[in-house]
């Protein structure tokens, strides 16, 4: 029998939905999130000591780092991948919001080391236990999440420690990010480079 409307009309049948192939978005994440690790982490580790240097970090924050892996982790929910999803759309809204604690924080707003440090630590674990799905990936991606797992757990211990800059701990997390970064872009361009010509070019060594 077939379904009507409350007027007792046959109720409109809803078009069938197309099999749209969606890319794999994957590799832009990685790339977002790889530029914008790879110049904070320049920072980070006292390379570049530019004051202005931040505001570099912050424009890729909010368009690359931030809204390009957000929209990279909806296409992730769209393929059906969990894991993709969660990381992708999480690390964007992390870039976001860096970009709104440095952007919109008062200049009155006091000694807030202890809870910087503590947002470093909750981002920390959550990378831990995503390098724990990330073990079902291949190892470059496996390798992406322990580099950054270690990399937040040395900012968060440099922001606790609130030592007058640079920081030891700082710049070893800044130095970690630019390994972390350099395997993320490893990772993006394989998955790129291995789409594009159908083969394996660049192993990622699944698992």
């Amino acid at each position: 029998m077939s379904e009507t409307t409350p007027t007792g009309r046959p109720a409109p049948v809803a078009p069938p939905v197309s099999g749209i192939a969606i890319a794999d978005p994957a590799p832009l994440g990685l790339a977002g999130f790889a530029m914008t690790t790879f110049v904070l982490s320049f920072v980070n580790a006292n390379i570049i000591k530019e004051t202005g240097a931040v505001n570099v970090v912050l424009a890729l924050a909010l368009f690359y780092g931030g809204a390009t892996q957000l929209l990279a982790g909806m296409w992730e929910f769209r393929r059906g991948n969990t894991f993709g999803a969660t990381a992708f759309a999480s690390f964007g809204a992390f870039w976001l919001s860096y970009w709104a604690l440095v952007k919109l924080s008062p200049a009155n707003a006091g000694d807030i080391h202890q809870a910087i440090g503590l947002y470093l630590l909750a981002w920390c674990i959550f990378t831990a236990y995503m390098t724990l799905a990330a073990l079902k990936t291949n190892l470059a991606v496996l390798a992406v999440f322990v580099l950054l797992t270690l990399t937040f757990l040395f900012l968060a211990i440099g922001a606790f420690m609130n030592n007058p800059s640079p920081d030891a701990m700082t710049k070893l997390g800044g130095w970690f990010g630019i390994v972390t970064a350099a395997v993320a872009w490893y990772a993006s361009s394989a998955a790129v480079v291995n789409a594009t010509h159908g083969k394996t070019v660049l192993p990622t060594w699944p698992r």
